[in-house]
């Protein structure tokens, strides 16, 4: 029987459809929105302007950290130290320009310990076999330790003779009224879906988390790849401390304490499996919206801030229980 060509457009039409609405990132947005009515409606305070640019500017620190966190979740790794990794940055950034250096040379600093930090990482990851979790467990603590020697474990809130553009850097809204930290998280994204979707890059990512044995077999350089993701992870939480510092206008040391956790949900909320092969860019962003949003509505609603780890697990594990739903329908 001869298929027309309107048949042919309405399947793959339906195909593209359920391929939207299969997928978790999808239902978290979902989530996100019907949230954002129901605080609407439900509070006077939720819609206004000045709470609308404090979540949207909020959300941005996990966003960033998470686009970099969903490239080591898709090779099958996790990072656990980009908390303590920001805070090293930021401190490294706050010392170097309090010494009297412009804010260039505080930029270039911070961003070259972040990059010999995921390099660290990567190279006992990959070609030293060890364990993901034990390293970056064990950086945690080695990279807060680390920024409080650096500050001597005190609060730097003088940034010498470019304080002001650093302010103005993390704290701004150059363009239309948008706070640049959006700004730089909205192209921080392109980018990142870009890699992930149309470079070999982002395919060589991908195969690995899929099989790593059989990527090697293929003959992609799977240390290599993972030691530039490691890279990557850090290098998102150097550029998060940076545009933090600016906004916040100091750092302390326990500055992105317990943040790992925020941007690992962040990442499985929105679509990343922790056994590999899966994630977007996206995804990221959507799961760090759906946090933020967790987070500010307790005190609209007045509830315990202390809930909110009770939130954000919750909804991990629905996460997990909607991919492992999912896959058991696709094998059968």
């Amino acid at each position: 029987m001869a298929i027309t060509l309107d048949q042919t457009i309405g399947q793959k039409q339906r195909s593209w459809l359920a391929t939207i609405m299969g997928g978790q990132t999808f239902w978290v947005l979902i989530a996100v929105i019907l949230a954002c009515i129901f605080l609407s409606t439900a509070t006077d305070s939720f819609a206004t302007a000045k709470n609308i640019y404090n979540i949207t500017r909020n959300v941005t620190f996990v966003a960033i950290i998470a686009l970099g966190m969903t490239l080591v979740i898709i090779t099958g790794g996790i990072d656990l130290s980009v908390g303590s990794v920001l805070c090293l940055c930021s401190m490294v950034l706050a010392v170097v320009m309090h010494a009297g250096y412009s804010i260039e040379v505080g930029i270039a600093a911070s961003i070259g310990t972040a990059l010999l930090v995921g390099a660290f990482n990567g190279v006992l990851i990959a070609y030293l076999g060890f364990p993901p979790f034990v390293v970056t467990l064990g950086m945690l603590s080695i990279a807060r330790s680390l920024a409080m020697v650096a500050s001597n474990n005190t609060v730097v809130f003088q940034f010498g003779p470019d304080h002001d553009k650093l302010l103005a850097l993390g704290g701004g809204a150059w363009v239309f009224g948008i706070a640049n930290p959006v700004l730089y998280m909205v192209v921080l994204a392109l980018v990142t879906g870009f890699v992930l979707r149309w470079t070999k890059f982002g395919r060589y990512v991908f195969a690995i988390g899929g099989n790593e044995h059989a990527a090697t077999l293929t003959g992609v350089p799977v240390p290599r790849i993972k030691v530039i993701v490691y890279m990557i992870s850090a290098l998102s939480a150097g550029v998060a401390g940076i545009i933090q510092t600016g906004w916040l206008g100091a750092v302390t040391t326990n500055i992105g304490a317990g943040m790992e956790l925020q941007v690992i949900a962040a990442a499985v909320i929105g679509g990343a499996n922790l056994a590999g092969g899966v994630g977007t860019a996206f995804g990221a962003l959507v799961g760090a919206a759906l946090i933020e949003v967790i987070r500010n509505s307790l005190g609209l609603l007045g509830i315990n801030a202390f809930w909110q780890g009770c939130f954000i697990g919750g909804a991990i594990v629905l996460a997990v229980l909607f991919d492992r739903l999912r896959n058991l329908r696709q094998g059968e």
